[in-house]
């Protein structure tokens, strides 16, 4: 299977979240969002759907 490089990051994840709760009806406050992003960020490293990289700059 080949292998791609694939770039996420909590920002997107959070507003991939907020668009798909505002569309449901629910608004989050950005603090919620980030937090949901996190989480969701650390599943997918947890099911080894992603690998963390650090930018170079930190």
């Amino acid at each position: 299977m080949k292998e791609i490089d694939l770039v996420i990051d909590t920002e997107e994840i959070a507003e991939f979240f907020y668009r798909e709760l505002a569309r449901r009806g629910y608004i989050p406050s950005e603090d919620e969002l980030f937090e949901i992003a996190d989480i969701t960020f650390d599943y997918l490293i947890e099911k080894c759907m992603i690998d963390e990289e650090l930018d170079e700059d930190e």
